[in-house]
């Protein structure tokens, strides 16, 4: 169930570095969508610059950047749902501010096609029996980030906390952050 509402309304309710998921519609979104067994389909963070909340993201076909929420709710009006990072404090060694500034370090970098297709691979029946899980972290992969590893990336290496444990961040899809008690929905940004 949802609660939609309007970004002036709970704005000041957002802290920086707030997971932001996205639904998308599309083609591309519909496959990942099923494959990770979520409605999500994008990953970001909400990061406060000044009095401006902006939305940090890795993206497709524009690699890292970071644009106003509003932009973004603009074109994908009831698509975003706002999830706090680190409910009631529960992982003290959070360093919010480290992820936060790991998130901004990330604008200007390429998007992470090869990285989304090893973990789309995955997904595949025969690939699937071939592939081990992976949940090993110290291997940092050395090409570009996609949208929901730059996410668990950001708050592993610059927040202190792995997000979903067990799974390396390569491997972490959307629907694996949405799933984890570090993340608790808020409510989902309807309008302006």
């Amino acid at each position: 169930m949802r609660c939609h509402v309007n970004l002036s309304d709970v704005q000041r309710e957002i802290k920086d570095g707030d997971l932001l998921l996205f639904r998308g519609s599309g083609l591309v979104s519909r496959l990942i969508s099923v494959a990770g067994r979520s409605d999500y389909t994008h990953a970001a963070r909400a990061v406060w610059w000044g009095n401006d909340l902006f939305c940090c993201e890795v993206r497709e076909l524009k690699g890292g950047r970071a644009v106003t929420l509003e932009s973004q709710i603009e074109r994908f009006p009831g698509a975003i749902d706002v999830f706090e990072a680190n409910p009631s404090n529960r992982w003290r060694e959070f360093n919010r501010y480290g992820a936060v500034r790991y998130m901004r370090r990330l604008a200007g970098c390429d998007y992470g096609y090869r990285g989304v297709w090893l973990a789309a691979l995955r997904h595949l029946p025969i690939w699937r029996f071939w592939m081990r899980a992976d949940g090993d972290d110290r291997r940092v992969a050395n090409q570009p980030p996609f949208c929901s590893q730059a996410c668990a990336m950001a708050d592993r290496i610059g927040g202190g906390v792995d997000p979903v444990p067990h799974l390396a961040d390569r491997m972490t899809e959307p629907a694996d952050l949405a799933r984890s008690p570090f993340y608790r929905y808020r409510f989902t940004l309807g309008g302006l």
